[in-house]
């Protein structure tokens, strides 16, 4: 498994990287952490960030040498602050997952952009990122980074969000079910995941004007939890009708989910619409806890094991 951590020294990112021994992450992995700088942005301190402590110093430093050496100067500090906060990042990544051969990478650019695009050129698997930052500014870039990267990443995208319950405790995770083969690969992708013991799994399949023939909702829904049951997971179910934006998420809460799990669904299925666009976005912008979109390779692509 190929696994693109996005890693930018916030408490997102912490809370991505914490998020990781709950998410079922296999022993042998192979891990890249990027760290993309936004040279448009203006940044804002917060909790002795160095990257923004570096960018912040700018004004000082063009005030007493120059501007252009004031650039080159804080581009070098900021470099280096990267770095730092990336070998620190893969220690701790180490110390969780020590079999896991790990690299860092830092860009400059769009971050949802060179995220997207070193996930394809590295092949990878998952890209796993936090959802919300600390400062109002923060939290718009993030959540616009997330949401874009959900929405245009060849690969699934993990968007980590709320405090990481103790490692080693059950999880309780939330399907989707649309009634298509994508939203079926989330569900052999949590089969295929490592859980700790008593984890819990609730379907959730929301009827609506697509969805009128209950006995093929039913062998569908019944598919999927003896594949989970097959993996040593406890299976619950639950259909509903109404929208999907609101029951995917309000069922996750009031469960306690710690985890929804959505399919991307395939262009040209009878049910193509119910997760995509409105309701994939609802749920990654307004769910309370971590969503992972899964999405299939695209055939052809295959890396190292």
């Amino acid at each position: 498994m190929k696994i693109l951590i996005a890693y930018d020294g916030s408490a997102a990112a912490d809370e991505a990287i914490n998020d990781l021994p709950r998410a079922g992450m296999p022993r042998e992995a192979k891990a890249l952490l990027i760290n993309v700088k936004e040279l448009w942005l203006r940044h804002f301190a917060s909790n002795n960030n160095p990257i923004e402590l570096a960018a912040l110093s700018y004004s000082s430093v063009a005030q007493s040498v120059g501007t252009r050496t004031a650039t080159s100067t804080v581009a070098t500090v900021a470099t280096a602050a990267r770095a730092n906060v990336l070998q620190l990042a893969d220690e701790r990544l180490h110390s969780m997952f020590p079999d896991w051969k790990t690299e860092t990478l830092d860009v400059v650019g769009s971050a949802a952009r060179e995220i997207v695009e070193q996930a394809k050129l590295w092949d990878a698997d998952l890209v796993v990122l936090g959802a919300n930052g600390n400062t109002g500014l923060k939290q718009n870039i993030l959540g616009s980074v997330a949401q874009k990267i959900a929405n245009e990443a060849d690969c699934s995208v993990r968007i980590v969000r709320g405090e990481c319950w103790k490692n080693g405790s059950p999880s309780r995770l939330l399907i989707a079910l649309d009634g298509t083969a994508s939203a079926m690969a989330a569900v052999e992708e949590v089969s295929r995941r490592m859980w700790t013991m008593g984890s819990e799994v609730r379907l959730v399949i929301v009827k609506d004007g697509l969805q009128n023939d209950f006995r093929s909702i039913c062998e569908y829904v019944e598919d999927a939890r003896k594949t989970l049951v097959a993996a040593d997971l406890s299976v619950t179910e639950l259909i509903e009708e109404g929208d999907p934006k609101q029951l995917i998420i309000s069922a996750a809460e009031e469960w306690g989910a710690d985890c929804i799990f959505l399919g991307a669904n395939e262009p040209g299925t009878s049910f193509e619409k119910l997760l995509l666009g409105g309701v994939s976005t609802a749920v990654v912008s307004r769910a309370h806890c971590t969503v992972e979109i899964v999405r299939k390779k695209m055939t052809g692509t295959h890396h190292d094991v």
